[in-house]
């Protein structure tokens, strides 16, 4: 099934501010929500498109995903929306912490557990690695759990203890209008428990920063703005919640012969003015050494050869471009005499109107 745009979904421009947008999904949420709308099935499935549209385009670097490949790239990133509003309730209770100020509805607790941020590194190949791919290793400064506490954030021989504001639950019960409202527990911040004898190594965070060596397999084929995803590489998830990714982005240097267009790669090849003349065979450099090239009587300066297999391997498939080779003549210089008199023959020879 098809899914709906969600600048639609939301009544808004492609240009909305942030503003905007999260004018109107108040709007929408306020209208449709379940306990404004007992049974009403049309209401709930409102309710999830435009909290799925405004958890995307309120966050920045989903929106741009979003603009410039559509639910397909958000699908790559992991993204799959909401199954229902009830979801949206126990995963995105942040959505409403953000756009009215309290926690999710129903008086849903929270876990506390989180998904730990993921981590974005840039990084320099040669041409030639993206030619033929690398295995490599990088470091990074991230967070990870514990090794003290193992992630609960207490000192060693003691626990957290649950909390007595909220019994455990994470969520105090409000009411405000049309809506029974959970909102976040003040004294513990939603995660059920408190930590009355931190930690000394995190301080209670239950993570520590570390310096890690991480190896990547890059593929051959990739270019300048390919991305590598590396699940669970990024920074430690919080109360049993899943670490982040790792995202590595690529960016190719220059090459001084080689240039490359989509798997081909292009180069200039210089020429005698005799070779262009009476014909020849020369030696091309290409990605795997050298190959003869052979250069047909009368060759114009600027004709391209095109040398099949020659060039960058597809990276989702099989097979590869093929190198374009561009000839140019050289003019020579620092003639002797001989040479002189040899070309002002050739020139009487030729005629006028050669």
């Amino acid at each position: 099934m098809t899914k709906k745009d969600y600048y639609e979904i939301l009544n808004v421009d492609r240009t909305a501010s942030d503003e905007e947008i999260k004018k109107s999904y108040r709007t929408i949420a306020m209208q449709c929500h379940p306990d404004r709308n007992p049974g009403n099935k049309k209401a709930e499935d409102r309710f999830k498109e435009a909290a799925e549209a405004y958890e995307v385009l309120s966050d920045k670097e989903k929106r741009e995903i979003y603009d410039h490949y559509g639910h397909e790239g958000l699908n790559s990133t992991g993204f799959r929306g909401f199954s229902g509003f009830e979801d949206v309730f126990s995963h995105f209770s942040t959505i409403f912490d953000d756009v009215f100020g309290y926690g999710g509805a129903r008086g849903q607790g929270r876990s506390g557990a989180s998904a730990g941020a993921d981590l974005r590194y840039d990084l320099n190949i040669s041409f030639l690695d993206a030619a033929f791919g690398l295995t490599t290793t990088i470091e990074l400064e991230k967070l990870t759990t514990c090794h003290k506490c193992h992630g609960s954030g207490a000192a060693p021989g003691s626990s957290p203890e649950t909390c007595r504001t909220c019994k455990g639950r994470g969520q105090v019960i409000q009411s405000s209008g049309f809506f029974t409202i959970s909102s976040t527990c003040p004294h513990c911040n939603g995660y059920g428990k408190f930590i009355s004898k931190p930690c000394d190594n995190c301080r209670g965070a239950g993570k520590e920063q570390v310096s890690k060596k991480v190896q990547l397999k890059i593929p051959a084929g990739v270019e300048t703005g390919s991305r590598l995803r590396l699940r669970g590489e990024g920074e430690a998830g919080s109360l049993g919640g899943p670490d982040g990714d790792l995202y590595v982005f690529i960016r190719v240097e220059e090459h001084d012969f080689f240039t490359r267009a989509g798997n081909d790669i292009l180069c200039r090849v210089p020429i005698s003015f005799v070779s262009a003349a009476l014909g020849g065979t020369i030696e091309v450099p290409t990605l795997q050494g050298k190959e003869k090239l052979k250069i047909p009587r009368g060759t114009q300066n600027g004709k391209t050869f095109r040398l099949k297999g020659k060039g960058i391997p597809h990276i989702r498939g099989f097979g590869h471009g093929d190198q374009i080779v561009e000839v140019f003549v050289e003019t020579p210089t620092n003639l002797s005499k001989k040479q002189e008199e040899l070309l002002i023959e050739f020139e009487k020879l030729s005629g006028t109107n050669n």
